[in-house]
């Protein structure tokens, strides 16, 4: 089986909102960095997310995702089909959802609550880039991820 990790942490320090994303196969194989101001948490969580998944499926071979996150409830808006302030993020992630399970009806997907107190060192890692991270937007007077990202 071939499978994907996607590792991320999100924080929110002086209104400013960071997102670190590691993807990793049998190494480290991509790292992503976003910020942006005045969202919440669940936003920033969901955002890594959308980016891990999006990158992922465009891997080869991969027939297995596992996403690792705290918290776990952010993950749930994916599959929330009611009408909420994340559905632009679980809207793009279910189309990249339905690409990936649709090149193989094996593909799986796993999503993992993986605690800060957990002490995993690969969470740990990129928990502790993202309380030390100090990043100002380029934009500071916009305010969305969908900005930021264009």
């Amino acid at each position: 089986m071939n499978t994907i990790l996607i590792i991320s942490n999100a924080n929110i320090k002086n209104n400013v909102a960071s997102s670190i994303l590691h993807i990793h196969r049998k190494q480290n194989i991509a790292k992503n960095i976003h910020h942006t101001m005045n969202i919440t948490s669940t936003k920033v969580e969901l955002f890594a997310i959308r980016c891990g998944i999006n990158q992922t499926i465009q891997l080869q071979d991969i027939d297995y995702i596992i996403i690792v996150i705290d918290p776990i409830p952010a993950a749930w808006h994916i599959f929330d089909i009611s009408i909420h302030p994340y559905q632009l993020n679980s809207i793009t992630i279910s189309n990249d959802l339905r690409v990936f399970f649709n090149k193989n009806s094996n593909n799986m997907i796993s999503f993992w609550d993986c605690l800060s107190n957990n002490k995993w060192p690969s969470h740990l890692l990129i928990d502790k880039e993202s309380k030390y991270l100090k990043a100002i937007p380029v934009f500071s007077s916009k305010y969305s991820w969908e900005f930021s990202r264009k």
